[in-house]
């Protein structure tokens, strides 16, 4: 049957229902729209996913990061450790405070962070570690944080990808010195656009509360020099909706990908693998392709299967990274960071799938055979 013939199933479809459309209405005719009591009840809402931590939004998971950065103090001089398997804006944080960015390798079963890779790459500057729990797979946590702790090092968590996540019990997020999120429309959970960063530091807490707000906690009373990172009560009441699906959806998500990794059987396909004692949420299943992998993506998308590759290329081969560490005489050497690159695809796993949508996906892929 042709792409014509049916309708391609999407490799992610944001979901914004009558609630969140009433949500956002309703803020709108307050004319309260900006840093108000919707954002301070998400706040709490959300700190029930982090172990109670405090919890400080703003606009963006991206200006999550940059902000803790500074909120911990790191600045020129300093290193941070970050996988370059992971989208850029984790290293993009750090270059934007000033930071150097020092990569290390990944484990290939989690995708995070190798923590011997991250033990050789700390030197007399490492001020931090920056694991990301990509695909909402939990990084190695519980090997991680005694390096840091061992080190005197802060640990900033990229769960951009990962909202619910937990390893051993203890949610994602709440490991470190800080933890970042993302409420993009294709992250499992969204407020159109936006980010959370949680921290068990009340000082820190503080700080970001500045630094999103110009510096100010009283109006016109500029305490430090800061930004405007606003999350706005619009995205707010959206957000606060979409937590009370997320239970829902997760669940979703782990029954859909259990269903494929149970019944996906083509020779030179790898699914993904979880450790013991995580909890992977699934905002990818991500699977990889030992054959032909462009080969296999255009066979999935003829069967209306919608994949793609996260990320085809690793961060340190980026121009704006890899120029300056050729300049500086750096060479990374990062063979399953390579390879991940070259093998991944992410098949669509979101909450929104039928039973038909997962025989289609399922028997796409096991239809690629032998000629992977």
């Amino acid at each position: 049957m042709s792409t014509s013939e049916v309708q391609p199933i999407p490799a992610a479809r944001p979901v914004i229902g009558e609630e969140e459309i009433e949500a956002a209405v309703r803020v709108l005719r307050t004319g309260r729209v900006v840093q108000g009591p919707e954002v301070a009840a998400f706040e709490e809402g959300f700190a029930e996913l982090v172990a109670g931590r405090h919890c400080v939004a703003v606009n963006s998971g991206t200006s999550a990061l940059h902000l803790l950065l500074l909120a911990l103090g790191i600045g020129p001089g300093d290193e941070v450790i970050v996988p370059s398997f992971s989208f850029a804006a984790s290293a993009n944080a750090v270059r934007l405070v000033g930071a150097d960015v020092v990569f290390a390798d990944i484990e290939p079963g989690n995708f995070g962070l190798d923590p011997a890779a991250v033990e050789a790459a700390i030197t007399p500057r490492t001020a931090a570690i920056m694991p990301v729990h990509l695909y909402g797979n939990p990084a190695s946590m519980d090997k991680l944080m005694p390096i840091a702790d061992k080190h005197k090092l802060a640990v900033v968590e990229d769960a951009c990808q990962a909202h619910a996540a937990s390893l051993h019990g203890t949610p994602v997020g709440a490991f470190g010195s800080g933890g970042t999120f993302s409420f993009y429309p294709t992250k499992n959970m969204h407020s159109l656009e936006g980010g959370m960063i949680s921290t068990g530091d009340a000082e820190v807490a503080r700080t970001l509360r500045l630094l999103r707000n110009q510096g100010m906690e009283q109006r016109y009373a500029n305490e430090i020099v800061g930004a405007n990172m606003r999350l706005t009560d619009v995205a707010a009441a959206i957000g606060r909706v979409q937590l009370t699906k997320l239970p829902g959806w997760t669940e979703q998500r782990r029954a859909n990908a259990a269903y494929l990794t149970e019944n996906i059987t083509a020779p030179g396909v790898v699914t993904p693998p979880v450790a013991e004692g995580a909890h992977h949420v699934y905002h990818q299943y991500t699977v990889r392709i030992t054959g032909d992998r462009d080969a296999a993506m255009a066979a999935l998308t003829e069967a209306g299967v919608g994949n793609a590759v996260y990320y085809p290329t690793p961060i340190h081969r980026l121009r704006p990274f890899w120029e300056p560490d050729q300049k500086a005489g750096r060479n990374w050497d990062l063979p399953e960071t390579e390879r991940a690159a070259a093998e991944v695809v992410s098949l669509p796993v979101h909450p929104s799938l039928s039973g038909s949508d997962l025989e289609r996906i399922v028997s796409a892929v096991n239809e690629l055979g032998e000629n992977l």
